[in-house]
């Protein structure tokens, strides 16, 4: 079947896929196309990967727009979002418009009511349906990439209620959802009312296998010879040979999945040993090039390993690292620039890296749960081997798992190859779950009372798959009690039946996107400050708060200690009298206010303990060091310290307190690289970490104002603790690091220049900003250009050099390549 010949598609849509290479349509996108997909019919496409999803996807969608519809794609990666709509956009030349939208869990997304087209993940869908957005009633087709991830305990939940929600506000919608090959693709159909087309074929050939001894057994009974000599990496070996092994004038690329992402990096940097002998010159040079981009774009240890690695042509890919570098390393490794990426399993969750052969080293991961190292799931493990082997790209694929013994041999071949990938469940009926979902479903209309709730929950997959129907009514009713309690929810029982009505208060949480148990936690913390007035100056007689700063750290701001006044060479009470500590810790003389003060660490640390924010674990000696904090610190807590007994909660307290000092320091400048170091961390999680707590924090004040009985002082507290995480910043650069352009290093360059607010620079003298600037000119008119300055041109400016003496002098780091290393430059 050739694309040119469908109908229903915008004109020339079939002709460019024709010139694009679709000469005929794949096996699974012609059957796709006979149930319907191009007019209207809605579909399940249980296909492996690169089997063409996409474009049976793009039929659906693209055929919805030429009858006057408009399409939804649904993600599960911000990542994958970016992506499809790139890949997307190419259709704009036939009057398609395309929108994406990831962020911003508050908006209604109104400007995406103009396009035709638009990529979300599925959290953001399900916030616009709470927002109201619109033109959610306008959609006649929606895409579910990824569907089989209904079954992720944490993300699954979501896309479930979500597709449920559309479908109802849409009787007629047409359901697309693209899936891995799964045990229960049926099932999945059955809920979605739709066809199944479901296919093992692929356009290339892929093969399966273990290597043990000297050769690779595959699963189709052949064998490949690939010697290990003695002491020799397995692994090195195999991505030698697939680099030696040439098709088409060209080796192939590996990748390399592990289970840690230590070991990611550590495997990277053997493989260097490969990779990099194996280089061309010209190679070489851009790697070079790109490495630079690396190291000039974050100061951390992450960072200088992964552009080491990368020089010599090998990369590692985990959540630690930096999306920029992320999409650096899947660029260059799609250009077979970089010839080898180790990788966590986060890479095989959709993001386009094709390979010829992908290498299971670790086929065992580490789960708290399970008490040890358990086994990935067969569906995991097939969608790595799916990596392997593109179309256009590869002459074939191998997915090669790695025995050391004969015994393991066949375990691998009966655990992974010749098994079935588990069938797809429903996480819905757990309480986590259904917490914000009965809540959101209440507050945006979807049901009224409690036989409507249910009914609209006998529309997920849950109720499709169950056969004890108590249960889920069961959990509602705990979530309802729980949600009732909270004042997030009326109930009013009458005559036998039961009303649902979310309050002022309830439909705040629902549009702000959060776990109704995270807006009562904060609540509750905030509540606490108007509670404690009454006891402010119970610390006046030296009781536990009581704490002042001694010193930092050597030369770095933030990383002190405390001690009580007149302990070992702390300063005495005269001393510190209504002084607040630089960490924007309590004044010491408590006595002196009405009320207890709220502290950005005591802000931090209130949010830090919220299911929305995934806090830090506590390594080997962190309980001690973080319980000497926490009664150092308890004065500044939003709520009462838990019993050092009550063993579960008091390590809970402890680890939020962990992310709330990372979270402290980094609003105290304190350099990326030092923070990566003692917490532990990569740049990708400082960066997750302080955009959750920005959003945690912008709801806190959202609901400081809204809620009857916290202070007004609190909202204000509240909004500078954000703005500080905002842009990483101490309170006395707010202002000016609110300037496009100029971030957390260079505000502080420019303050120690002697310019401290927006409007200095507009008045300064040109001369100290470029000197505060290190004499970059183009960046200097930026930030003047930014900040209102009439004449922003540097024409003939020569740079202060006392300027820029000071600046440096005072800037906590001295050489940040272009001055954007840390998250707070890019804002």
């Amino acid at each position: 079947m050739q694309p040119s010949s469908l109908a229903g598609l915008p004109a020339g849509v079939g002709e460019a896929l024709e010139a694009e290479g679709v000469a005929e349509l794949y096996p699974p996108q012609e059957a796709a196309v006979e149930a319907g997909v191009a007019d209207g019919e809605s579909l399940v496409a249980a296909v492996p990967t690169a089997s063409g999803k996409t474009l049976i996807a793009e039929l659906a969608m693209l055929s919805a727009v030429e009858r006057g519809g408009k399409a939804l794609y649904i993600v599960p990666l911000r990542a994958l979002a970016s992506e499809k709509k790139t890949e997307f956009e190419r259709w704009e030349e036939f009057g398609v418009t395309v929108g994406v939208s990831t962020g911003n869990y508050e908006s209604d997304g109104e400007w995406l009511a103009s396009r035709d087209i638009i990529v979300a993940t599925s959290e953001k869908v399900d916030s616009l349906i709470r927002n109201g957005a619109p033109w959610i009633d306008d959609l006649t087709c929606v895409v579910s990439d990824e569907v089989h991830l209904v079954d992720d305990p944490n993300r699954g939940p979501t896309l479930e209620v979500t597709l449920a929600k559309l479908r109802k506000v849409n009787p007629g919608l047409q359901t697309v959802a693209l899936s891995a090959t799964v045990g229960n693709a049926d099932v999945i159909a059955e809920w979605l009312d739709a066809e199944l087309v479901e296919s093992d074929w692929r356009p290339i050939d892929l093969r399966m296998g273990v290597h043990f001894g000297n050769a690779v057994d595959f699963a189709d009974g052949s064998k490949r010879e690939v010697p290990v000599e003695r002491g020799e990496d397995q692994t090195a070996r195999l991505v030698a040979d697939a680099l030696d092994t040439e098709e088409d004038g060209q080796g192939g690329s590996s990748l390399v999945f592990v289970n840690s992402r230590r070991n990611a990096e550590s495997s990277a940097r053997k493989l260097t040993d490969v990779t990099g002998p194996r280089l061309t010159t010209d190679e070489r040079d851009r790697l070079r090039e790109l490495a630079e981009e690396i190291r000039s774009g974050s100061d951390t240890d992450t960072a200088a390993d992964l552009a080491d690695a990368v020089e010599k042509g090998s990369a590692f890919h985990h959540a630690g690292l930096r999306s920029e570098d992320r999409a650096r390393v899947e660029d260059a490794f799609r250009d077979r620039l970089i010839k080898c990426i180790s990788a966590t399993p986060t890479l095989a969750a959709g993001v386009n890296t094709p390979a010829r052969r992908v290498i299971v080293r670790d086929w065992r991961r580490y789960d708290g749960e399970f008490g040890g190292m358990k086994p990935l799931d067969v569906l995991e493990v097939h969608q790595m081997c799916g990596r392997a082997g593109r179309p256009g790209l590869d002459p074939y694929g191998e997915a090669v798992l790695l025995a050391n013994d004969a015994d393991t041999k066949e375990e691998l071949f009966e655990r992974y190859l010749w098994a079935d990938p588990e069938p797809v469940r429903s996480k819905l009926a757990a309480e986590p779950a259904l917490r914000t979902h009965v809540l959101a479903t209440v507050a945006s209309g979807f049901a009224s009372t409690r036989d409507g709730l249910l009914s609209f929950l006998d529309n997920t997959l849950y109720a499709t798959q169950t056969d004890d129907e108590g249960r889920l009514a069961a959990v509602t009713d705990t979530v309802l009690d729980y949600l009732a309690v909270n004042d997030f929810v009326e109930r009013d029982r009458d005559d036998g039946s039961e009303s649902l009505t979310a309050t002022g208060i309830g439909h705040t949480v629902s549009r702000l996107y959060l776990d109704p148990m995270s807006a009562a936690e904060m609540i509750d913390g905030l509540r606490s400050v108007a509670r404690g007035a009454d006891g402010a100056a119970a610390g006046a007689d030296g009781e536990a708060g009581e704490f002042v700063r001694t010193g930092d750290d050597g030369d770095e701001p933030g990383f002190g200690t405390y001690a009580r006044p007149g302990e070992d060479g702390s300063p005495d009470e005269g001393e510190v009298e209504g002084e607040a500590e630089e960490t924007g810790g309590k004044a010491t003389d408590e006595a002196a206010t009405d009320s207890p003060e709220v502290t950005p660490l005591g802000c931090y640390h209130l949010v830090s303990r919220t299911p929305d924010m995934y806090e830090l674990y506590l390594k080997s000696g962190d309980r001690e060091e973080y319980t000497e904090l926490c009664y150092e610190r308890e004065a500044e807590f939003l709520g009462d310290v838990p019993s050092e007994y009550e063993d579960v909660r008091f390590e809970d307290w402890l680890a939020s307190l962990k992310t709330a000092r990372l979270l402290e320091d980094w609003a105290n400048e304190v350099d990326e690289d030092r923070i990566t170091e003692r917490y532990g961390v990569g740049p990708g999680d400082i960066r997750g970490k302080v955009d959750t707590a920005e959003w945690l924090l912008r709801a806190a004040e959202t609901l400081a104002r809204d809620v009857e009985g916290i202070d007004g002082d609190a909202v204000v507290a509240v909004r500078e603790a954000r703005k500080r995480i905002e842009y990483g910043v101490r309170e006395e650069l707010l202002d000016l690091a609110g300037v496009r352009n100029v971030g957390r290093k260079r505000a502080r360059r420019l303050f120690e220049a002697g310019i401290e607010t927006r409007a200095d620079l507009r008045e300064a003298d040109k001369a100290v900003v470029l000197g505060a600037l290190r004499g970059r000119e183009r960046t200097a008119e930026r930030i003047l250009e930014h900040a209102g300055r009439e004449d922003p041109s540097m024409d003939d400016v020569r740079p202060d050099k006392s300027a820029s003496a000071a600046a440096t002098a005072g800037s906590a780091s001295d050489d940040d390549g272009e001055g954007q290393a840390s998250l707070g430059d890019f804002r």
